[in-house]
């Protein structure tokens, strides 16, 4: 039966000519699973072009696996760019509380308490951050720091990448010699790296700035402000930040950093650990140019 002819073809013969196709072997089935778990673009195109060069035979499988993945994320795009476009102003913020406790150095040697927020709105084409935070303590009926800090933030976004900023902030810090500080500022920010385990932001732009000082007088002055963000999903329970800015001013220039590393409890429960330098340039008569603080607080994100 196999040598019976149909149309000068035997069955035998087309049985040899094409063999059935091998299906595309679990381990590498299982690498490419992973990448795609990851949701990191790069890493997925290049494992799926390895698997390619060492799997010729299974490229169409491969390609499904590839096309089944890249559907899903435009259909989740287009449901997230849906949900921003429907979103009234009140809906869609994110954010985060925190509370603990600091030790400083600096102008000042304590340990108090420490607490703050920040809340986020994205939207299609705008994006609004609000930042509030204080470090407190009174040692035998004397307060001995006092820190507050609160900033409101809006962005236009010109594309996936480039934005315009505004930036109002105001800042009261006695142990560094002023019992208030405004801050204005506009300009342009980029998002240098936009992968879901890390970002990178900078931003650059004129500023003005005006200081009232806590021996009664104040100055006020043009400035230039330039400032990064930086986050880095290291695992699933451990993320490391860096906010970093500087604003160069005629009368004195102020450099800020903040490294932090976020260490996952349980659901949205985390622990920080954070470390904060200050540095004045020309800070007021007997004050010393440096700060430091130290944070360990319990943050809960919504």
């Amino acid at each position: 039966m196999l040598n019976k002819v149909f149309g000068g073809t035997s069955i035998l013969a087309l049985m040899v000519a094409t063999p059935a196709q091998a299906a595309l072997p679990g381990p590498v089935k299982a690498m490419i699973d992973t990448a795609i778990a990851s949701k990191n673009d790069v890493d997925i195109q290049t494992v799926v072009k390895l698997a390619k060069a060492t799997n010729p035979d299974d490229i169409a499988e491969i390609d499904a696996l590839l096309t089944a993945y890249t559907t899903e994320k435009n259909i989740l795009a287009a449901a997230e760019l849906k949900a921003k476009q429907e979103a009234g102003f009140f809906t869609n913020w994110t954010g985060e509380g925190e509370l603990g406790a600091f030790r400083s150095t600096g102008n000042s040697s304590n340990t108090g308490i420490s607490g703050g927020v920040k809340l986020a709105k994205d939207a299609v084409k705008w994006r609004l951050k609000l930042r509030a935070f204080a470090d407190y303590q009174r040692s035998n009926g004397i307060t001995t720091r006092e820190q507050f800090a609160a900033s409101i933030e809006p962005n236009y976004k010109f594309n996936d990448r480039l934005y315009a900023y505004g930036l109002a902030q105001y800042e009261r810090d006695r142990f560094q010699g002023f019992s208030s500080r405004y801050t204005l500022s506009g300009g342009l920010g980029y998002s240098v790296i936009a992968e879901d385990n890390m970002t990178l932001d900078v931003k650059a732009g004129p500023a003005w700035r005006k200081t009232n000082f806590t021996n009664g007088g104040s100055d006020s002055s043009i400035a230039g402000l330039a400032a990064l963000d930086f986050g880095w999903q290291i695992s699933d329970n451990l993320k490391l930040t860096e906010n970093a800015s500087a604003t160069i001013a005629s009368d004195s220039n102020t450099f800020a950093s903040t490294t932090a590393l976020d260490a996952k409890l349980i659901g949205t429960l985390s622990a920080r650990f954070s470390y904060t330098v200050e540095h004045e340039t020309n800070p007021p008569i007997g004050r010393i140019k440096t700060d430091t603080v130290s944070r360990a607080t319990l943050v809960y994100g919504f």
